[in-house]
């Protein structure tokens, strides 16, 4: 099957380039499928998501995209239509309901389901959000809430690319075997590519794949 996403050559670092974070990584990533970054922490794997999300540029190599260079794509035009984030601090519009926090997403990424609040609704409540919080302001929900929600929005998205950062980290065991089924059903029912970078060898095991970072290299464990 044809990589939807690949890593050329890809450097990074942030002080000096004698220091590299990782070095020339040539990784790729398939629709359907759900992968996990794992590694130690402070090895580099957010800065390696941020940069696969266009969210920072590499020192060195490319990225490629459904056959093209994001530097040709332009990182804007990824961000706002092809990939989705997961961010580990939310990044939710703090004065805006649930509800709102999706349907602004819709609105902003020219989502097929734009402007369908039964649907962003259903999508909260199969991520655990209860009928009474959809219309609360996000700062009055538990950071496990807030998380789900972050990740709602991911879904009412049509990015073919999910990446997400810890997103289980604020979860207990049940609503983490939840979002995880989640993901799951993004990539395999859904066919887009969801990549995730996690600590608990618990949710990586449940991943198609898992790409270790260390020794500033990655090395694919299944």
């Amino acid at each position: 099957m044809t990589a939807m996403l690949e890593t050329k050559d890809l450097t990074y670092w942030y002080n000096s380039s004698n220091q590299p974070l990782f070095k020339d990584v040539n990784l790729s990533f398939e629709a359907g499928k759900l992968y996990a970054i794992v590694g130690r922490s402070g090895s580099g794997k957010t800065t390696f998501l941020s940069l696969l999300a266009g969210l920072d540029k590499p020192k060195v190599g490319d990225i490629w995209y459904q056959g093209q260079p994001l530097k040709k794509i332009g990182l804007t035009n990824y961000r706002r239509h092809d990939v989705s984030v997961v961010f580990q601090a939310y990044n939710l519009f703090t004065y805006m309901s649930p509800l709102n926090n999706l349907m602004t997403a819709m609105a902003i990424t020219n989502s097929q389901h734009q402007d369908d609040k039964q649907y962003a609704t259903e999508i909260l409540t199969r991520v655990g959000i209860a009928a009474e919080d959809v219309n609360r302001n996000v700062t009055h929900l538990s950071g496990g809430q807030q998380q789900r929600v972050a990740i709602a929005r991911t879904m009412v998205c049509d990015a073919p690319l999910v990446v997400a950062d810890e997103p289980t980290g604020n979860l207990d065991e049940q609503n983490t075997q939840s979002i995880i089924e989640q993901f799951q059903q993004l990539a395999h029912s859904e066919g887009k590519c969801v990549i995730l970078v996690t600590h608990e060898s618990d949710v990586a095991a449940q991943c198609d794949e898992q790409i270790k970072l260390a020794n500033n290299e990655f090395q694919s464990i299944i």
